[in-house]
């Protein structure tokens, strides 16, 4: 069973794909939004996922530090709710508090990559730490 893994931003949506047995995330794409003009990227997500025949959606759900909800998260949660109606596919969500920042991090540190790299690939990389954290947590 495949699993997609999204970390929704205000203008892009990173995305990842588990392998077929469920153990390791990697990651395809980051799809372009705009939040404000009402274009979320859902025809490319539904692409993907007949693509890759993914059975779950793990959307990153950025908690603040005391653990609410604020309005990035709500906006994820809407996120996933409209691809459950959509799509009729099962969403999940994933605490993703300090993902971006410690991707980053991980670029900034171990690979020396230059800032305007780091923009193009940050939300990809967030969505494969945001699913593998889900498939490390729920293997058995």
């Amino acid at each position: 069973m495949r699993i997609m893994g999204l970390d929704v931003g205000s203008k892009t949506v990173g995305v990842a794909i588990s392998d077929r047995l469920g153990w390791t995330a990697q990651g395809i794409e980051t799809i372009k939004i705009n939040e404000a003009a009402g274009e979320f990227g859902y025809e490319r997500v539904k692409e993907l996922i007949d693509e890759y025949k993914v059975e779950k959606v793990v959307l990153g759900l950025p908690k603040n530090m005391n653990n609410t909800l604020g309005p990035r998260a709500e906006a994820s949660q809407a996120y996933g709710t409209a691809l459950e109606e959509l799509y009729n596919i099962p969403v999940e969500y994933q605490d993703e508090r300090l993902t971006t920042v410690e991707v980053e991090r991980m670029l900034v540190e171990q690979a020396n990559t230059s800032r305007s790299k780091r923009k193009k690939v940050i939300d990809k990389l967030a969505a494969v730490m945001i699913l593998q954290n889900y498939l490390d947590r729920h293997s058995k």
